[in-house]
C-alpha cells in the first residue's frame, strides 16, 4: 500500500457509494488497490479538478463538478478523482 495516504483511502471507502451501486472495497488495501486500478487520481483544489476534467476532454458544460460522482473531496484541499 503505497499509492494512497489513509486520508484519501479512508475518504474513499466512506464515499465509494457516491459513484459505485455496490461496496468495491472494505479495507485500505482494497481500496488502494481498486484506486491503482482504475487510476484514480488525487489534486490539490478545486482548479485542479477542473484542469483534469478539461485535459481528459470530458464535457462538464452546465454541471457543477465538484458534485460529479467521480469527485471525492478528502477534506484536507484535496480532491480523490475516480472515473468509474
Amino acid at each position: 500500500m503505497a499509492n494512497y495516504d489513509k486520508k484519501v483511502l479512508d475518504c474513499f471507502i466512506a464515499n465509494q457509494l457516491q459513484l459505485f451501486p455496490e461496496k468495491v472495497a472494505e479495507t485500505h488495501e482494497e481500496a488502494d488497490e481498486f484506486l491503482e486500478m482504475m487510476f484514480a487520481v488525487v489534486v490539490k483544489g478545486k482548479r485542479a479538478v477542473r484542469k483534469y476534467f478539461e485535459e481528459t476532454g470530458v464535457d462538464m458544460t452546465g454541471e457543477d463538478i465538484m458534485q460529479a460522482s467521480e469527485v471525492f473531496d478528502v477534506g484536507d484541499g484535496r480532491y480523490l478523482i475516480v472515473e468509474g
